[in-house]
Order: structure tokens, then C-alpha cells, then sequence
């Protein structure tokens, strides 16, 4: 394999200061609607990175759920990122979106969203994952793939002709956001990237090098 010669020269589009809008929650919702209007797969897919107890760094990919006042995403409580959030507050989110040579980095900290929330939600997931949601004891050590599908088939009697209850350990995170990058591909590697940092409540936009 010839890693060293794989390389793209990004054409596709600029990114100016001056035609950003003022507030990086307003330009992230410009670029994820052109996003979704370029039927890209999966566009509310993101990287989130977290650190554990012992300050080893892990990531994996969530889906986007909500925008408000940050970004929403769920999952089990008691899983690693669970874990990890419970200890330090401090993560971050990425999106890249190759089909538009776009990447979007957001730093902040996480807080549980309300109970009312997260519920809603859960009730409007499809029946199989509700159950799934019970099934999976996430990130914890399992025999093999029979043992799942047995609690699957055994809670799936348990509440049948009933609905599904939200388990008190799954729910959602929003990560408040105080640093936000727009990247966008450029030829010969000059990147056009523009970052909104938060200072005493308000956002300053700037440039930085690619």
C-alpha cells in the first residue's frame, strides 16, 4: 500500500470571514442543512472524544439527535463515554463531510439533558431499538453474540402488548460548545479555516494558518 501518494486537491467551495454568520450555532445549522440537501449518508454522524479516569483519550462515532444550545446525542449511561463524562465534563465532537471537503470541530463541556428529554425521545425510537436500549449492557464484557440475542428475545416477551420504558441508566448528553472550527478544503493545501472562540459570553471570530 502506497499511503504516501493517496492525497485529494480540495476545489470545492470557499470559506470568508466575512460571509460566515456572526454565531457558530446559526453557521453549523447553514452548513448541516446543505449537508442533508447534498444527500450526504449519515450527516448528523460525529466523532465524539472523551477522557477516562486515568486520562486515556477514546472516540467513537454517535449520531446528532438536537441543536440548542449545544449538541445532543444519546446513549447508556454506564457505558465507557458514559464513564468517561462522568469524570471529566471536557469532550469534544467532529463531523467531516468529504463529499463537501468540509470538516467541523466543536469543543465544550457535556451536561445530562432533562429527563423529559431524553424520554421523548426514547419513545420516538422504533420498538426494536427501545428494546435494545435494555438489551445491551453497553461496553461490558459479554460471552458471545447468542447472549445478546436471548435477553433480546426474552425482554421482547416481557413487553409485549406494552410499551417499552425508558431504563433509568440511558439518556441524553448535550455538549455546550466555547470553541468551534470551520474547515473548509482548499487547492495546494491552503484550507480556508475559521474558529469561533467564546470570550466572557461572547463569540470572536478569527482565522487561523491551515
Amino acid at each position: 500500500m502506497n499511503l504516501a501518494a493517496l492525497r485529494e486537491n480540495y476545489q470545492k467551495g470557499e470559506l470568508l470571514e466575512s460571509k460566515v454568520h456572526p454565531n457558530p450555532l446559526e453557521q453549523f445549522k447553514i452548513w448541516f442543512k446543505e449537508a442533508q440537501n447534498a444527500e450526504l449518508p449519515e450527516p448528523n454522524a460525529m466523532f465524539l472524544s472523551t477522557l477516562g479516569k486515568d486520562m486515556r483519550p477514546s472516540g467513537r462515532i454517535v449520531l446528532l439527535k438536537y441543536v440548542d444550545r449545544g449538541f445532543s446525542f444519546f446513549t447508556n449511561y454506564f457505558s465507557r463515554k458514559g464513564q468517561d463524562m462522568a469524570h471529566h465534563d471536557k469532550a469534544s465532537i467532529t463531523f467531516f463531510w468529504p463529499e463537501l471537503e468540509r470538516q467541523i470541530r466543536i469543543e465544550g463541556h457535556v451536561e445530562k439533558v432533562d429527563e423529559k428529554l431524553s424520554t421523548e425521545y426514547f419513545q420516538s425510537r422504533p420498538r426494536a431499538s427501545q428494546i435494545g436500549a435494555w438489551v445491551s449492557e453497553q461496553s461490558a464484557k459479554i460471552p458471545n453474540r447468542e447472549f445478546l440475542e436471548e435477553r433480546y428475545s426474552a425482554l421482547e416477551k416481557q413487553y409485549e402488548g406494552q410499551d417499552v420504558p425508558k431504563p433509568a441508566h440511558w439518556g441524553g448528553y448535550e455538549l455546550i460548545p466555547d470553541y468551534m472550527e470551520f474547515w473548509q478544503g482548499r487547492p495546494s493545501r491552503l484550507h480556508d479555516r475559521v474558529v469561533y472562540e467564546l470570550q466572557d459570553g461572547n463569540w470572536e471570530r478569527y482565522r487561523i494558518a491551515p
